[in-house]
C-alpha cells in the first residue's frame, strides 16, 4: 500500500495543473505554494483561462522559482478571445516563464456556453499559436470527447504536443488520445469511489505519457474531497494513484515529474 510519509523523505512532486490565479488564492498565493513546498510539491504549472487569468499566471510566474505559466482561453469564454485578445495572448507566448498555450478545447456540457463552432473556432486558432511557437497545449473537455479528439487530429497536435488534463474518460477514449501523442493527467476525480470508468483509464496510460495534478480550487481528492483543493493536495491523488498501480508513492511522484519535464521542455 503506497502510504505518503514525511518522515521518510518523499519525492519531489510536480502539480501540472492549477490555478493559483483564481481569486480564491490570488491574495495569499505565497502561503499556499509554502504549504505545498513542505510536502514536497516543488513545481507547478500555474494555468491561465481568460484574460485576467493569463495576466496573473505570468505575474505569479515571474515571483515565484517552480511556478510555470501556461496561457490561453478555456471555451466557456471564448467569445472575448477576439484579435486583441489572440494578440495579447501572442505576445505573452513569447515570455520565458510560460511553458504551454491552454487551456483551451470543447466543453459542451453547459448550455449558455458558446456554441460548438464558436469553440471548435477559438480551439483551432490556440492550437495553431501552439504551432507558431512550438508550444505544448493543455486541453480542456467536457462531453466533447469526439470533437476534441477530431480537431486534435486535424491539427497533427502529437508535432507540438499537449496533455488531456484532469482526463474523465475511460480506457477506449484514453488509447485514442495517446494515439495521437497526448499525456494523460488525472486529478482528485480519480480518488472517487465511483469513478470505475477513470480509474480504468488510468490503468493502461503508459507509464510515460501519466501526469497528475489537482485543477485547485476545484476536484478535491479523497480524503479531502468536498473542500476548497489547493496544491498540497496532489499527494493524496499520487498516493492513490501509486496505490491502483501497485507502485510506491515515490515511483509515481518521481516518473510524472520526470514526464511533465519532458513534455513541457523544462531543464
Amino acid at each position: 500500500m503506497a502510504i505518503y510519509d514525511p518522515t521518510k523523505r518523499p519525492a519531489d512532486a510536480f502539480d501540472t495543473h492549477t490555478h493559483l490565479n483564481d481569486d480564491r488564492f490570488w491574495h495569499d498565493v505565497a502561503a499556499y505554494w509554502a504549504r505545498a513546498r513542505e510536502y514536497r510539491i516543488v513545481e507547478m504549472n500555474l494555468v491561465g483561462y481568460d484574460f485576467e487569468g493569463n495576466q496573473r499566471a505570468l505575474e505569479i510566474a515571474h515571483q515565484f522559482e517552480g511556478i510555470h505559466a501556461i496561457v490561453g482561453w478555456q471555451p466557456e469564454d471564448i467569445r472575448q478571445f477576439d484579435t486583441a485578445a489572440e494578440a495579447t495572448l501572442r505576445d505573452q507566448l513569447a515570455d520565458p516563464a510560460v511553458v504551454g498555450v491552454g487551456e483551451m478545447g470543447l466543453d459542451y456540457h453547459w448550455e449558455e456556453n458558446p456554441t460548438a463552432d464558436e469553440q471548435k473556432d477559438a480551439f483551432k486558432r490556440q492550437l495553431a499559436l501552439a504551432r507558431e511557437f512550438k508550444l505544448p497545449v493543455t486541453v480542456h473537455s467536457r462531453d466533447a470527447f469526439e470533437d476534441t479528439y477530431a480537431v486534435l487530429k486535424e491539427a497533427n497536435v502529437a508535432e507540438f504536443g499537449g496533455v488531456m488534463h484532469s482526463f474523465t474518460g475511460g480506457p477506449e477514449e484514453v488509447k485514442r488520445f495517446l494515439d495521437l501523442g497526448m499525456y494523460i493527467s488525472f486529478s482528485g476525480i480519480v480518488t472517487f469511489k465511483k469513478s470505475e470508468e477513470i480509474k480504468a483509464a488510468l490503468q493502461v496510460v503508459p507509464l510515460d505519457r501519466l501526469l497528475v495534478e489537482t485543477d485547485a480550487p476545484f476536484l478535491a481528492p479523497v480524503p479531502m474531497r468536498g473542500k476548497p483543493n489547493e496544491p498540497m493536495y496532489v499527494k493524496y491523488t499520487i498516493e492513490s494513484i501509486a496505490e491502483q498501480l501497485d507502485m510506491t508513492y515515490n515511483e509515481v511522484a518521481e516518473l510524472t515529474i520526470a514526464n511533465a519535464h519532458r513534455l513541457w521542455h523544462i531543464q
